[in-house]
């Protein structure tokens, strides 16, 4: 059985609705019945009571729609089960003594839900308490109708809302039977979901492959009206709409261009936010471009099935009278606090703040070096994006297993941008646009220590300054207050290998020395310490939250890193780029030497500038 946060599988429908009153000092239990009731019934008098309810698992769908404005009470049976009779009987009866004009029972089309409270129903009237009931059926998955009629749904809480409103501006209780109903008819939802839930104690009551979808599905885990193939979610929210509106299915809801409506998107209970914000922009594109207007849109958890992960939408055809009952005050704690504004027509976005104006391009090193430059950036994009997975791989044993894919970000970024012409040939000028790009495009920490390393225009790079004054310091100053890292000390992170690398560098201050010599031992020296990093305790990042004994692979971020100066390298060999003198100290501008040694500082410069200490500007 799955594991739950549980007391006792017999008490969890009992001890959720106390919990629930306990937060809530507008609610209160009524002794001896799982019913919860608002705490000022006094202040009823007069009015018309609200009373709904069915089977716990669906929360916050019943009791957090109790308020000011929607429901008066609720009655909460065990798991999926529907209540007992007397407890809905006692409902009745307090309500009926605090002195209301009445009671409306609002139920869902479920055969023990209408049993159990019409038979309470027949015995309150019996009793001389004026009681109606009204059956809620939006399911909109039957192209033929059941003779059982269409389940109720997650429309049922847009009843509640309605009737509160209602009854909250004083009409009577046979008008509100009659509007409600007349609500419910213009209405429809239809779920969908990635698997089954599992009522506590129990087994999940279905099960899919990991490629299928379960279309049409009710809010007790059963099964829906057929399997799809999984999609995109464009594609299955298009699918979803297409079904819920299509004339030949019996229990389509009318909506038709020029339509106003409004949209539920409704987290079935295991759905991430994220989905389900995924979910609805798809759904309010899809319906917008099919020229209905969406006048509100509601999305969060209003009626799960325990933990599905699914999704439900419900479509309410509306008009301006409507839609003032819907925006009409609540006090309800599960009612989202929605604006009374069009979501359709509204303008969802405003103009970005301009980009600071750049300097223009250098064209000195000539266009080969920026040809060369590009290859070298093509290849460390290749490099990374073929390593996605293993670095995936790699980040799973100390979390959220993404390094790869933000690498691969980075790198389909780049890629994006050489498209749009050869990169600059001033190397300040280039580093500045990829410290940009991946500021904006990269994330993460690796983004913000590759960002750090591209940096170092901002620090004087190429400029007249002293190169005595661009250190490690300024890599400390960004990473440490940051992400407690304390290079030379090894923390897990991608600076392990960069720092590495940065030491052989140093050998870059000697006169006439061999940078092709120097280079291979910086790279081998960060392929070293990548692997190193396997055997070492994190110091910072999500890795230090994980027991060192669950840690035995090596940093993804140090292995990536390691492979991106193995890219550089390997294709300024292949461009069969050499190490020539020169002893003026200055490039030239014969096309013999300056766009080597130029292509040289550019690619390596901010890995030994930000991480391994100054270089001379003579070399």
């Amino acid at each position: 059985t799955s594991k739950k946060l549980l007391n006792s599988v017999a008490g969890c429908a009992d001890d959720a609705l106390a919990g629930l009153v306990a937060c809530n000092p507008n609610l209160q239990l009524l002794q001896g019945h799982r019913v919860a009731l608002r705490s000022d019934l006094d202040s009823l008098k007069g009015r018309v009571a609200l009373l709904s309810g069915g089977g716990s698992g669906h929360e916050p769908a019943h009791a957090g729609f109790i308020g000011k404005g929607m429901l008066t009470g609720v009655i909460a049976g065990a798991v999926f089960t529907s209540p007992a009779v007397g407890s809905i009987l006692a409902a009745i009866r307090a309500v009926a003594q605090a002195g209301t004009a009445g009671t409306l029972l609002i139920v869902k089309n479920y055969t023990g839900d209408r049993l159990n409270f019409g038979l309470a129903r027949e015995q309150a009237q019996a009793e001389g308490i004026p009681v109606e009931m009204v059956v809620i059926g939006d399911d909109s998955a039957f192209n033929v109708l059941k003779k059982a009629g269409r389940r109720g749904l997650c429309g049922t809480v847009l009843i509640h809302k309605v009737a509160g409103a209602l009854a909250e501006a004083g009409v009577g209780l046979e008008e509100i039977t009659k509007r409600v109903s007349a609500v419910a008819k213009a209405m429809g939802t239809l779920g969908v979901s990635l698997s089954s839930c599992s009522v506590p104690g129990s087994r999940p009551t279905f099960e899919l492959s990991a490629d299928e979808l379960e279309l049409g599905l009710g809010i007790h885990g059963e099964a829906g009206v057929r399997r799809i193939k999984m999609a995109t979610a464009d594609e299955i929210v298009a699918l979803m709409l297409d079904h819920m509106m299509n004339p030949s299915n019996t229990s389509h809801v009318p909506v038709r261009s020029g339509a106003s409506v409004v949209l539920m998107v409704n987290n079935l209970g295991g759905l991430s936010f994220l989905e389900l914000g995924i979910i609805a922009h798809a759904a309010v594109r899809t319906l917008e471009v099919r020229g209905v207007k969406i006048a509100r849109a509601l999305v969060g958890t209003f009626m799960s099935a325990l933990e599905m992960p699914g999704v439900s939408l419900t479509l309410l055809l509306v008009d301006e009278p409507l839609l003032k009952l819907i925006d009409a005050e609540t006090t309800a704690s599960a009612w989202p606090n929605v604006a009374k504004v069009s979501v359709t027509g509204r303008k969802r976005s405003r103009a970005a703040p301009t980009e600071p104006l750049e300097a223009p391009e250098s064209t000195a090193a000539g266009g080969l070096a920026s040809k060369r430059m590009a290859l070298v950036l093509e290849q460390v994009c290749t490099t990374l994006l073929g390593l996605e997975e293993h670095l995936n791989a790699l980040d799973r044993a100390a979390g959220d297993g993404d390094c790869g894919t933000t690498h691969s970000r980075a790198a389909r970024a780049i890629q994006e941008w050489l498209k749009e012409g050869p990169p600059p040939a001033s190397p300040a000028q280039l580093l500045s646009k990829l410290s940009l790009l991946l500021l904006e495009k990269m994330g993460g920490s690796s983004g913000a220590v590759w960002k750090g390393c591209a940096r170092g225009q901002d620090h004087g790079v190429y400029s007249a300054q002293p190169f005595s004054l661009l250190s490690v310091e300024a890599l400390n100053t960004t990473l440490s207050g940051r992400a407690c890292a304390q290079p030379p000390l090894p923390h897990l992170v991608q600076l392990d290998s960069l720092w590495a690398a940065g030491q052989e560098l140093q050998a870059w201050k000697n006169a006439g020395a061999d940078l092709f010599q120097i280079l291979t031992k910086a790279v081998k020296s960060a392929e070293a310490a990548a692997e190193a990093t396997k055997n070492m305790e994190a110091g910072a990042g999500r890795a230090s939250y994980i027991s060192s004994a669950r840690l035995d692979q090596p940093d993804p971020g140090a292995v990536a890193a390691a492979a991106i100066l193995r890219a550089i390298l390997e294709v300024l060999q292949s461009q069969g780029i050499r190490n020539e003198p020169n002893p003026t100290g200055s490039p030239s501008l014969d096309g013999s030497y300056d766009y080597r040694v130029h292509l040289l500082k550019t690619l390596f410069f901010p890995v030994h500038h930000r991480v391994g200490g100054p270089i001379p500007l003579t070399n």
